[in-house]
């Protein structure tokens, strides 16, 4: 009997290759769309088009959308067209793969975003999938967009899942090797005021959600994967200097973040939105996390980097 299909499209980056040895693990075989095809079971495709590529998704157990252009990054017209299209062009053909399918993917699942919910500060509650409120800004309409184009074609046979994921934390990718190394040289002062949320989620617990989806077919729509602590960014920001203990304190005011971040080319955006988005569906179908504080994902992680 042959082993369970997963297609990654987009799959070679920080998330894609931890679920590629995830699912491994778990016994899937895992074929990855990428636009730089190398090995066995990596087939080509341009994120747009349909090609020979389709005939690998007959059959498959699950599909999973990781493309998409980066967000670090200036958001001028250029770099916000690129950051759309690159989500909506290959949700979109991915969906006309599916739909020219005969024996199509029982399981569709496509990235999203927790930006899709607006600036949520204060006391105010979290943003949960049911009662969350949907922001107006450039990054919420992109992930709207996003979300439109996937649900957008006529799938009867196939099951679609949005992840509206948080800032996932790695040791080997994703935002916290750069906090730490900046941590170390005593930016682990607040970002701004530092009374913005942070809504994460450590790598293990990302890939052990997505399983959780795939053996759970009564899960469909759109899922916020997040752990169940957000916290503010000064608090995180401490339990980076309580790790490092750096030797002087720089303070990072936001008119000096908008400096550094026209220097190196990024958007304050990504430190300074305060996010704070709740993982209630996940909740209330029994997942339960490994990492739910983010203290213990740090101290599982932090000990990585040194």
């Amino acid at each position: 009997m042959e082993p369970p299909l997963l297609i990654l499209a987009g799959g070679t980056g920080f998330l894609g290759q931890h679920l590629r040895r995830y699912f491994a693990r778990a016994g899937y075989r895992v074929r990855t769309l990428s636009r730089r095809a190398s090995g066995p079971d990596e087939l080509a495709w341009d994120g747009r088009t349909l090609g020979p590529w389709v005939a690998a998704l007959e059959g498959a157990a699950v599909l999973l959308n990781l493309a998409g252009r980066s967000v670090d990054c200036r958001y001028h017209a250029v770099n916000r067209y690129a950051i759309v299209r690159s989500r909506t062009d290959s949700t979109r053909v991915l969906g006309d793969a599916i739909a020219s399918c005969r024996n199509p993917p029982a399981l569709w699942l496509n990235s999203s975003t927790a930006t899709i919910y607006e600036d949520t500060a204060g006391r105010a509650p979290a943003n949960t999938e049911a009662a969350g409120r949907i922001g107006r800004g450039f990054s919420e309409m992109v992930a709207q967009q996003w979300e439109a184009e996937f649900n957008l074609a006529a799938l009867p046979h196939t099951r679609r899942v949005a992840l509206r994921t948080a800032i996932v934390l790695g040791a080997d990718g994703g935002a916290l090797p750069t906090l730490a190394r900046l941590a170390r040289r005593g930016l682990s002062t607040p970002h701004g005021h530092g009374r913005q949320w942070v809504s994460w989620l450590h790598i293990e617990d990302f890939c052990r959600a997505v399983e959780f989806l795939v053996a759970h077919p009564v899960l469909e729509g759109s899922l916020n994967l997040c752990a169940p602590e957000p916290l503010p960014n000064a608090a995180l920001m401490q339990l980076l200097d309580t790790y490092y203990r750096p030797r002087w304190h720089l303070p990072q005011p936001r008119w000096l973040l908008e400096i550094g971040a026209f220097l190196l080319r990024t958007e304050t955006e990504l430190i300074l939105k305060s996010r704070k988005v709740a993982p209630q569906r996940l909740l209330e179908a029994g997942f339960h996390f490994q990492f739910p504080s983010c203290r213990a994902a740090l101290a599982d992680l932090l000990p990585q980097l040194s």
